[in-house]
């Protein structure tokens, strides 16, 4: 919650985001004082050539990274214009769905990203879910944590062949790879593999992140209590005790408007996205976490008959507080900075409304300022 101000409040908020991401703050992380990743993800709606302007003006803002999701438009087109059009900026996909590929044809979109970025990407996969995967991209699902670990793990094995040459030979329970003549094979990438970050929300997949990848891209239904009680303690299990050099990204909500009009805006965008993600089966446990599990049940019933407005109305201030920060921008600027500050690496700016540009980089300079 920012402070002295409910986020649901229209007369309390204020405005957007670029498509960027810039060092901002600081944080206590694992024992030390660490710069804190501010990101802001490209608009979903962009088609490929205004994700490429979108990373030229971050660039040019001054920020440090940009990320590009992946919705109407495959998002390795989308960072290869970006990647070409940029010079500093760090690109990531936020996310590309690993299950609609093979560990193959991911290893080797990305090994090429990692090339023409020279050496600016960040994978960042998510499993996306069920009914996505098997209805829209015809593909197989099951066990998704067993399956995700099992095809990082898979992808990681195809980098290795790349670089040495030698046989490829991966066995597993869902993927097999033991076949790259050189002909297919890009040999070695001067800049190496590229980080992988997984997007996970439940127990199991959080614990795959912590055992087999380079950090967490939390979802922007994670509250602070949430990643601090459940997320954080399963990772550091995971990974034998400490998160030392473990990307944590997570992306808030953020309720932004320059006059009572467009805070009201805002504060509707938001509460309805807020609907839309408590809807969905897989974000459950955070809803059960807050004692709100029966809330998420009503929601999923109403969401099939896309009942959208009803939905939006069950949102109550309270849960748009616990999920979401606001005000002027430095107002949400220091909200951000009292939720997160210690807990994430990252923070991006989240803002499921039309958003004014202006508003959310004076909100991410406030933030820097904290530093």
């Amino acid at each position: 919650m920012s402070p002295g101000r409910s986020c649901a409040d229209p007369v309390a908020l204020s405005g957007p985001a670029p498509g960027g991401c810039e060092w901002i703050g600081a944080s206590r992380y694992e024992g030390a004082w660490l710069p804190v990743l501010v990101e802001a993800v490209v608009d979903v709606r962009n088609e490929p050539e205004g994700v490429e302007a979108a990373a030229v003006r971050a660039e040019q803002e001054g920020y440090a990274g940009v990320g590009v999701p992946e919705t109407q438009h495959d998002v390795f087109v989308a960072l290869a214009l970006a990647a070409r059009a940029t010079e500093s900026i760090t690109l990531n996909s936020a996310i590309a769905v690993a299950f609609a590929r093979t560990p193959m044809t991911l290893a080797m979109a990305a090994n090429d990203i990692t090339l023409v970025s020279k050496g600016r990407f960040e994978l960042g996969i998510g499993s996306q879910v069920k009914a996505h995967i098997e209805r829209r991209f015809a593909m197989p699902w099951s066990s998704p944590a067993a399956r995700m670990e099992e095809f990082v793990s898979a992808m990681r094995v195809i980098w290795d062949a790349f670089a040495s040459g030698e046989r490829l030979s991966f066995s597993g329970e869902f993927y097999s790879h033991s076949l790259l003549t050189e002909i297919f094979s890009p040999g070695p990438n001067p800049y190496g593999n590229p980080p992988v970050l997984l997007a996970a929300v439940g127990p199991r997949m959080v614990e795959v992140a912590g055992r087999v990848t380079d950090g967490i891209m939390c979802h922007p239904l994670t509250s602070r209590a949430y990643l601090s009680d459940a997320i954080l303690p399963t990772l550091r299990e995971a990974r034998g005790g400490g998160l030392d050099g473990f990307t944590v990204s997570m992306p808030a909500f953020v309720v932004l408007g320059a006059d009572e009009d467009a805070r009201a805006k805002a504060v509707a965008g938001t509460r309805r996205q807020i609907a839309f993600y408590a809807s969905t089966p897989a974000y459950k446990p955070v809803l059960d976490a807050h004692g709100w599990g029966d809330l998420h049940v009503t929601l999923n019933k109403l969401s099939r008959r896309q009942a959208w407005d009803e939905m939006a109305g069950l949102i109550t201030d309270e849960i748009v507080d616990t999920f979401a920060v606001g005000g002027t921008p430095d107002e949400a600027a220091a909200g951000l900075h009292e939720r997160f500050a210690g807990l994430a690496t990252r923070v991006s700016l989240n803002t499921p409304y039309d958003a004014d540009p202006e508003l959310v980089l004076a909100t991410a300079t406030a933030l820097r300022a904290k530093g």
